[in-house]
């Protein structure tokens, strides 16, 4: 059996609120189509944030129901999506018995029997190929219950506790599940969740998932039975292990991700277990340009020879004041094929925060870094900023989780 292993499409992705990504997302898709054929993969794995929120727009759910048709017609057999923390399981779970009759499984969230996570995979002449432990990403609320005054640190070491539970359990149900079959089968495992080892950038939009959990669980979670774990949630592809792998999100989520390779993991089971990666290509060019007066300057006229179309954040960090960067910037890029999504002005932010005491605007903050800034303004222990991170992050979740 061949797998294909892709994660956090994010459809319905907007671009510091400005850019719609609709046209990359339809142009990865019509490209995962063609490597599907081009592959003959036989399963399909979506490991988790197929929709960037919890209520997608008409356009994005016409995208994503187009290209489950488009794959049944393909040749590939299985497809299997589980649900993300972006995604509503809800949503997800709606149309599953209609999308069972294209051969594709919904798993949105996890379910009241564990057993219902294990899919047992045919090939083409109706044997047993695969087995597949379909977890979603695990909501505190699937996954633990709390007792009334539990303690923070404890409450994080209850998650992380019952995160490795829910992987022993559905592991040990797998390898039963393969003895019954008396089949030497390989046993396959998705997790959207946050793995030590896993790699970020700083405008990447991955929420942080499990309070005092940030730095993510250890991959001795996964037990040995898996021939391969696919992660998703992070969006910058990674090696955990040889089996345990994020392939990454397939578009830049923001410009920290600029240069960045993006990849999904084919994977092939016979007596040699392999996993290639294949690049996926880039569908709209960004560029993000730091430095002095001379340096962005000299970056933007580069690009203008281009002829092409570019979107570009520019961060002015010189060691003048230039008040009017702005001004000077869109002067720049007028009549190009060059749009500007952002602008920063450090040293003029710099002196508006010493003398104003004044902030950002609030599209160029993240609720994380607002939040910190809030923080910083107050004299607060280590021991308390690290309490009311967690508390604040406590809220977010639950926030997401409701929408």
């Amino acid at each position: 059996m061949k797998i294909l292993h892709t994660s956090d499409w994010h459809l319905g992705r907007t671009l510091y609120s400005r850019k719609d990504r609709q046209e990359e997302h339809s142009l990865f898709l019509d490209w995962l189509l063609k490597t599907i054929k081009e592959q003959a993969v036989d399963v399909l794995l979506i490991v988790g944030d197929v929709f960037d929120t919890s209520t997608p727009g008409i356009s994005s759910q016409k995208m994503y129901y187009d290209f489950l048709i488009n794959v049944r017609n393909s040749g590939c057999r299985h497809v299997i999506v589980v649900g993300g923390n972006h995604d509503s399981p809800s949503f997800l779970n709606a149309p599953k018995v209609v999308l069972a009759a294209l051969d594709v499984v919904v798993v949105g969230n996890a379910t009241e029997n564990i057993e219902n996570e294990i899919l047992v995979l045919n090939d083409e002449h109706g044997a047993s190929a695969l087995i597949v432990c379909a977890v979603p990403f695990l909501r505190e609320r699937d996954i633990s219950r709390f007792a009334e005054g539990m303690s923070y640190s404890d409450r994080s070491v209850k998650i992380n506790e019952s995160i490795r539970k829910h992987y022993q359990e559905i592991a040990e149900l797998a390898e039963k599940k393969r003895q019954e079959l008396q089949a030497d089968i390989p046993i396959v495992a998705t997790g959207h969740l946050s793995v030590m080892g896993g790699k970020r950038s700083d405008d990447d939009g991955v929420r942080d998932t499990y309070i005092g959990n940030i730095a993510g669980v250890g991959n001795d979670i996964f037990p040995t039975v898996f021939d391969y774990v696919a992660l998703g949630h992070y969006h910058i592809p990674s090696v955990i292990k040889e089996h345990i792998r994020y392939c990454g999100s397939p578009i830049p989520m923001g410009f920290g991700e600029v240069g960045q390779e993006k990849k999904v993991f084919i994977g092939e089971f016979g007596s040699e277990p392999t996993i290639t990666p294949v690049d996926v290509p880039l569908f709209q060019r960004l560029e993000s340009i730091r430095g002095d007066k001379q340096q962005i300057e000299s970056r933007l006229n580069e690009l203008k020879k281009l002829d092409e179309s570019v979107w570009t954040e520019v961060v002015y960090d010189g060691r003048d004041i230039f008040p009017d960067f702005s001004t000077w910037v869109n002067e720049l890029v007028e009549n190009t094929k060059i749009e500007v999504l952002r602008l920063q002005n450090k040293p003029h932010l710099e002196q508006l925060l010493t003398t104003e005491d004044h902030a950002e605007s609030l599209d160029t903050l993240n609720e994380t870094e607002v939040f910190e800034k809030l923080l910083s303004k107050n004299d607060f222990t280590e021991e308390s900023k690290t309490m009311l991170r967690g508390l604040y992050q406590q809220i977010l979740n639950e926030i997401n989780d409701i929408n």
